[in-house]
């Protein structure tokens, strides 16, 4: 799982104390560079856990649509004697069907 390999949150990143050296870098310009990161890991956090949850009522939907119409998927499949031959004149046949002569004007 991605947040078992995230080594830091956005709360480490605040609380990250540096220590000061004779010609160390400015203080200041670490904290709003860290500042920057914080709010990008906050987004990231968002993003990660929106796109959890859409993932998942995407599968639950995946699911119920499959245990309601497993007949129809299986009779939208090829046959195992189709070729790809037969196939491509199935779908110019329903072209035709659907748009008339205007495709071959």
């Amino acid at each position: 799982m991605l947040s078992d390999k995230i080594k830091l949150t956005a709360k480490d990143i605040l609380e990250k104390d540096f220590k000061t050296a004779m010609r160390g870098y400015k203080p200041e310009e670490v904290d709003q560079f860290l500042d920057l990161i914080i709010k990008d890991y906050e987004i990231f956090h968002q993003e990660i856990e929106e796109l959890r949850q859409e993932n998942l009522r995407l599968k639950k939907l995946s699911e119920d649509s499959s245990r309601r119409t497993p007949a129809s998927s299986a009779a939208a499949a090829p046959g195992p004697g189709t070729t790809n031959f037969d196939i491509l004149k199935r779908l110019s046949n329903l072209e035709k069907h659907v748009f008339g002569n205007k495709l071959f004007d």
